[in-house]
């Protein structure tokens, strides 16, 4: 029953590092290095990642600067920025990319607090259907009398409690990504 667990466990927390990662994607008033990172750069052809590309730098909380290795992929770097859904107008100088972020409108706010907690109900959604496979994980050993009905019912209880631990940790998660959301 163990394996069950630990399996169950390893899951959830994958599921919540999910959610960590996708909360990192949503803008926020500050400049994150994590905003550019899915944005992807024609470059010879070839759809790499701007990271590979360039170095990204934060010189202050509201400025983004990508500086090419490769000058002459500078123009594709500013196309692939604009046409990313993020809404950035990043400033080509020649040598350097800057984006400077602008604060959020509280409308903006409203729709990404939104957007946080939509992901963090797929997460939840995706912990209760890993409790759900535990479970019947269990249920499977009971019938193959691997584990008697009692343990059945006190690993149900265990990957339960498991199941309330990761949801309100997603649930704080979610609270602490809305108050960094609405702060000015």
């Amino acid at each position: 029953m163990e394996d069950v667990f630990q399996d169950c466990r390893d899951r959830m927390e994958k599921a919540l590092q999910t959610l960590h990662k996708d909360f990192a994607k949503l803008r926020t008033g500050r400049a994150t290095t994590s905003l550019v990172d899915d944005i992807h750069v024609d470059y010879y052809q070839m759809p790499t990642p701007l990271n590979q590309l360039a170095s990204i730098s934060i010189p202050d909380s509201r400025t983004i600067v990508i500086q090419p290795w490769d000058k002459s992929s500078i123009g594709n770097v500013e196309k692939a920025i604009m046409k990313s859904e993020l809404g950035l107008n990043p400033i080509n100088d020649g040598k350097v990319i800057r984006i400077n972020i602008p604060a959020l409108t509280e409308e903006r706010r409203k729709e990404l607090a939104k957007v946080a907690k939509k992901y963090t109900e797929d997460t939840k959604v995706a912990i209760r259907n890993i409790r759900r496979e535990a479970n019947d994980t269990l249920k499977k050993r009971k019938n193959n009398k691997e584990i008697s009905e009692d343990d059945m019912y006190s690993g149900q209880e265990q990957i339960q409690k498991l199941t309330d631990e990761y949801v309100s940790k997603a649930d704080k998660a979610r609270e602490d990504k809305e108050k960094e959301i609405m702060e000015l």
